[in-house]
């Protein structure tokens, strides 16, 4: 059995102290792929140094986080775009907006995603979506910008079926994570009623640990717990949902383990 983690910041330095242990215990549990989502100028260099120590399982996106986007988001952008065009990289991410905590940036998020999903469909890559309490301004942008060329995924899926289905349409796929398996999770609902088809899993680590271990460090060998709670609202097995939800993240990332990349993957 085979899973992807279409979604871990595994160069966190949460991770620092115990990295090998933690790579050891996703290819254990059968987890041979994790996608890792850049956050903003400071994060590349860990991001590529990991990269570089596994480069058969940790593989790098580039984008700046709509929660880094402040008053110099101008100058974050420019460098990220700089990298583009150094090497390859699996995906535009993360990228999206953020209102939950701050509006003070919501003119400048908007601006950065636009930017941000135009790299994509200029370099054909997918993008990692973040949408948190910016679910309206997030889908006008990426409708706008949808011209058949944009494809990715909703990163932290907690939405209801109509705004399932409204994400679907645009074609994109949904990332479920933990949060499914928090008792009384409403997303446990949208997940039981939308096709397996348009799913991939994800942990967001070290955030959003699953149950039994909310409130711990997130890591990808959880996202057993994420897929075997997933097989369940969808009245499958888990073998179902590893090969399907691979799949579907292969569809996404093409497979894209870059041949290219830079060696040493520095400036």
């Amino acid at each position: 059995m085979e899973l992807i983690d279409t979604h871990a910041h595994v160069y966190a330095s949460e991770f620092t102290p115990d990295i090998t242990q933690v790579i050891a215990r996703s290819l254990d549990n059968g987890v041979r792929k994790m996608y890792m989502p850049n956050i903003d100028v400071a994060t590349i260099d860990p991001m590529l140094a990991l990269e570089q120590r596994y480069p058969d399982q940790c593989i790098a996106m580039m984008g700046i986080h709509p929660c880094y986007v402040k008053h110099d988001f101008q100058q974050q952008l420019y460098q990220a775009e700089a990298w583009l065009s150094k090497r390859a990289f699996a995906a535009i991410g993360e990228i999206g907006m953020d209102l939950y905590h701050d509006r003070s940036y919501q003119a400048q998020q908007e601006e950065a995603l636009m930017i941000q999903l135009t790299w994509a469909k200029q370099h054909q890559l997918p993008v990692a979506i973040h949408c948190r309490a910016s679910w309206e301004p997030t889908l006008t942008a990426i409708e706008k910008q949808q011209d058949g060329n944009l494809r990715g995924i909703f990163h932290c899926f907690g939405g209801s079926i109509q705004e399932a289905e409204r994400a679907i349409a645009l074609g994109f796929y949904l990332g479920i994570g933990g949060i499914v398996t928090f008792r009384n999770a409403s997303l446990a609902t949208t997940v039981a009623n939308v096709s397996l088809d348009h799913l991939v899993l994800e942990t967001d680590a070290p955030y959003l640990a699953p149950m039994p271990y909310r409130g711990q460090r997130n890591e990808p060998a959880h996202i057993l717990h994420i897929a075997r709670k997933v097989a369940e609202l969808q009245g499958t097995d888990l073998a179902t949902v590893a090969h399907v939800t691979t799949v579907n993240a292969q569809k996404v990332f093409e497979e894209h383990t870059p041949s290219h990349r830079l060696s040493a993957a520095k400036k």
